[in-house]
């Protein structure tokens, strides 16, 4: 009777946790040129913060340059979810991002800030529209935390992989 009871607890858990498993959310987008593409950016991009500061912003500010062109972009925030760079959306510099859900309920700055501050660096999905667009679309960022001149920080830039 006991194995019984565990054997029925085992399946019910494998059954919980199979159809459990494709909801939960995936950690990196599918390889992709345009994947490495852009964490190599970030990666490049996070060392000239680290090394100069809020000075690299200009620079990464420069549209047709290999910082932003088509919908490629950087953003940078501080981890008080302040925006601090975003070319592609000016107005936002200088404001809190922190409480902003995607069109599927995702408090997605939330989620880049704080994969930052635990992880260092890594992937967060959420629903943004492309750019021209109103639809939100699969955006896919890579995120990596800086040092902004001694503030901790961090910088990102996305795709969509669609």
């Amino acid at each position: 009777m006991k194995w019984r009871t565990l054997l029925t607890s085992s399946l019910m858990l494998i059954g919980l946790f199979g159809t459990a498993s494709p909801t939960l959310a995936q950690s990196s987008p599918p390889t992709s040129e345009k994947a490495k593409q852009v964490e190599a950016l970030v990666n490049k991009a996070a060392a000239l913060i680290n090394s100069n500061g809020k000075a690299a912003f200009s620079e990464f500010s420069v549209k047709g340059s290999l910082w932003f062109h088509d919908d490629t972009y950087l953003f940078v925030y501080d981890l008080k979810s302040n925006v601090l760079l975003n070319p592609a959306f000016p107005a936002r510099v200088g404001t809190k991002v922190t409480g902003q859900k995607d069109a599927n309920g995702k408090l997605f700055h939330d989620a880049i800030i704080q994969t930052a501050a635990t992880k260092g660096s890594g992937w967060v999905d959420y629903m943004f529209p492309k750019p021209g667009q109103i639809k939100p679309s699969q955006k896919w960022a890579f995120v990596k935390a800086v040092r902004i001149d001694g503030v901790a920080g961090l910088v990102a830039s996305g795709f969509y992989p669609e």
